[in-house]
């Protein structure tokens, strides 16, 4: 009996370009071919030639056998926040999954500082602060509910006041 399991290392064809302080936590076979690798910035998805950070993924499901990744997209840049969207999710098949699932779920939840949801007027929103792997201080975002007016200027202007609010409830103190 072995005391001590070691998973074998990521295999150097399936290693992804990591940044100089970018350190692979934690990797996996996919059914549909190559490796799901996480990193302590993010999430390599197999034939991707970019990392999605942690900060990125807007959903993270694991059903036991199948992660589903739904990303977060920039629909529009406002004057210190984004408004994101959900990307087409991808789903994946893992062979041995290992510690990639609880990986997933760990970082994508740690990144998110701060969340609170609000209606409006001409619908509802979710302000979200996120901490971004190598970055000072938080990303901003909202993500409007389904039916939201999000074009009507008092919704913007709505919108604009709770990010300020959020904003200035985690800033630290002068």
């Amino acid at each position: 009996m072995k005391l001590f399991r070691r998973r074998p290392a990521l295999p150097a064809a399936s290693r992804p370009p990591l940044e100089a302080e970018e350190r692979v936590i934690a990797w996996c076979a996919c059914e549909q071919g190559g490796v799901l690798v996480a990193t302590n910035r993010g999430l390599w998805l197999p034939g991707a030639a970019d990392r999605l950070g942690w900060h990125e993924i807007h959903k993270a499901a694991w059903s036991g056998r199948e992660l589903r990744i739904t990303p977060a997209e920039p629909a529009e840049e406002r004057d210190g926040y984004t408004v994101l969207v959900d990307g087409p999710a991808v789903t994946y098949l893992l062979l041995e999954p290992g510690e990639v699932p609880d990986q997933v779920r760990s970082r994508v939840t740690r990144s998110v500082a701060y969340t609170t949801h609000h209606e409006l007027e001409r619908g509802a929103v979710r302000v979200v602060g996120r901490r971004v792997s190598g970055r000072d201080g938080l990303s901003w975002a909202v993500r409007y509910d389904a039916g939201s007016w999000v074009d009507w200027p008092a919704v913007i202007e709505a919108t604009d006041a709770l990010v300020d609010v959020a904003r200035n409830s985690v800033a630290p103190p002068p």
